[in-house]
């Protein structure tokens, strides 16, 4: 990690600070308002090879990066140099700060009338272990972990006959028994599938979900947004524009969102370069993207036999080149569900700033084959955050209320010393 020496209560933009805790507006997410200056002090500490010095230039001026800059970032052999350069970034933003959520991952259902290649997830209707949870099987569900968290995260399958009621009625019944809860739901396809069989325009749909309840959207769906690749990878999902456009409508009406990428399957360095800046120019626009979350493709049990697979230093490097490249997006998310304990450690030296949440129950990932834990309650995660060399720190799901998280102490039991 490289050293800053900036007091962390003076740098907060529209933020207010609170013995640990603080607020922030949705924008700013929690950044610092001064965070280029310091960038460029703590760029001038490594000691950079000549290939790398005019990117780094660039980055000390506040300069933008260009396409042809990210090539050349996926084809520089030195990572850890990379690595140096993203971490300064995130630590220019956030300090040593790294961020999590105490949230559960509740899926409506798994019935979907798409069959993408990549999914392990997927059934048709009438799978002997398709499932469609009603209201009161989803509240029943809820009522678990609901007084813990302060999060629930939703997406599912394109159910062929769920209309916008089914989520209205959902969305509304969560808030009524536990209005403490941010409704984090449905990905952009889902969003497009609802307003299709509901008959209604996107903002439409979004307008009555977010009067209903909906908070923010997860972003997740994005996979690589070039349309041969998701005609192979997952044909008959929304296009690569549809997603923008999906997600310009929400941040249009005041929902922040997320946005993600899949990378593992068959694109290319080109495609992942292209994904990143069609995200960052839509993010010029919106300014309603609060974190990136990329992603590996997980092989086991899914479809997709060319898939490319990536190890676990492409893994560091895509973070790391995410977090340099998204100069606009505040947030760089080790999504641990996907890529397991180690590497979300490791990552959150390669710009990563957030590794989500608590998670509690998850079916995506390890249905995919993620086998990241997921009993782990604030105080694990608070413990492989501070064994990155990072401060933990707990947020709200739209970044807006931080608390920085102090590990309860537990009392030392010792056996009497023989005398």
């Amino acid at each position: 990690m490289i050293d800053e020496n900036h007091d962390s209560g003076e740098m907060f933009r529209r933020c207010e600070r609170m013995s640990g805790s603080w607020t922030s507006d949705t924008i700013c997410a929690g950044a610092r308002i001064d965070w280029q200056p310091v960038l460029a002090g703590l760029l001038e500490q490594i000691e950079i090879e000549p290939p790398l010095q005019e990117i780094v230039d660039k980055l000390s001026r506040g300069d933008r990066l260009t396409r042809s800059d990210g090539l050349f970032l996926f084809d520089y052999d030195d990572l850890d140099a990379i690595g140096q350069i993203a971490d300064a970034v995130k630590i220019s933003r956030y300090g040593e700060r790294a961020f999590f959520n105490h949230n559960v991952h509740v899926n409506q259902t798994n019935i979907c009338v798409l069959s993408c290649k990549f999914c392990a997830f997927r059934r048709g209707k009438k799978a002997t272990d398709a499932y469609a949870h009603d209201i009161d099987d989803f509240l029943e569900i809820l009522r678990h972990y609901a007084p813990h968290v302060d999060e629930v995260h939703s997406v599912g399958g394109l159910h062929p006959d769920w209309e916008i009621e089914y989520y209205e009625k959902l969305f509304s019944a969560i808030k009524k028994e536990f209005p403490h809860l941010h409704i984090k739901a449905l990905t952009a396809v889902e969003v497009k599938h609802i307003s299709k069989i509901s008959q209604l325009t996107v903002v439409e749909t979004l307008r009555r979900l977010q009067r209903s309840g909906l908070g923010s959207l997860p972003g997740g769906g994005a996979e690589i947004l070039n349309d041969s690749i998701r005609d192979i990878i997952c044909k008959g999902k929304e296009t690569s524009q549809e997603y923008l456009d999906i997600h310009r409508t929400a941040h249009a009406i005041g929902m922040p969102t997320n946005c993600t990428m899949l990378f593992g399957t068959i694109e290319s360095a080109v495609h992942r370069v292209e994904h990143l800046l069609s995200l960052r120019g839509l993010q010029d626009q919106t300014a309603g993207f609060q974190c990136f979350v990329p992603y590996p493709y997980l092989p086991d049990s899914s479809r997709l036999p060319e898939a490319q697979l990536a190890t676990g230093s492409e893994i560091l490097r895509v973070i790391a080149i995410s977090r340099i490249l998204l100069d606009n997006i505040p947030h760089i998310k080790a999504y641990r569900m996907n890529l397991g304990d180690g590497i979300s450690e490791l990552a959150l030296s390669f710009g990563a700033d957030d590794i989500d949440g608590t998670v509690q129950q998850e079916s995506i990932m390890h249905l995919a084959g993620s086998t990241a834990p997921l009993d782990h309650d604030r105080e694990q995660l608070s413990r492989l955050i501070r064994d990155a060399g990072c401060i933990p720190v707990q947020r709200n799901t739209i970044y807006t209320r931080f608390s920085e998280y102090k590990t309860p102490v537990k009392k030392s039991w010792r056996l009497p010393m023989a005398r």
